[in-house]
């Protein structure tokens, strides 16, 4: 029997990142106008990366944590800690 694989995009994992960078976000104080314009994108943009909708890759999630004032290594070790710990804080 073939074992079938949820697509990383659909994944818990990838839902609780997403649900850490709205909150990242949200902590900071921006909304996500605020967020496009810094990244020189749409709000729109900036909402179907939160939604899920497009997927976001490791460089683009650099530049979001930039844009952010948060740096890539604490978002991961955040992530790191909310993957373990199965919740947000």
């Amino acid at each position: 029997m073939k074992k079938t694989r949820t697509k990383t995009i659909h994944s818990k994992d990838y839902a609780r990142c997403l649900e850490l960078f709205r909150r990242v976000r949200e902590r900071q104080g921006m909304t996500q106008e605020q967020l496009a314009e810094k990244l020189g994108v749409t709000q729109s943009f900036v909402s179907k990366c939160e939604r899920g909708e497009r997927r976001i890759d490791v460089l683009e999630l650099r530049s979001f944590c930039r844009a952010m004032g948060v740096s890539l290594v604490n978002f991961a070790a955040e992530l790191e800690q909310l993957l373990e710990s199965g919740s947000l804080p």
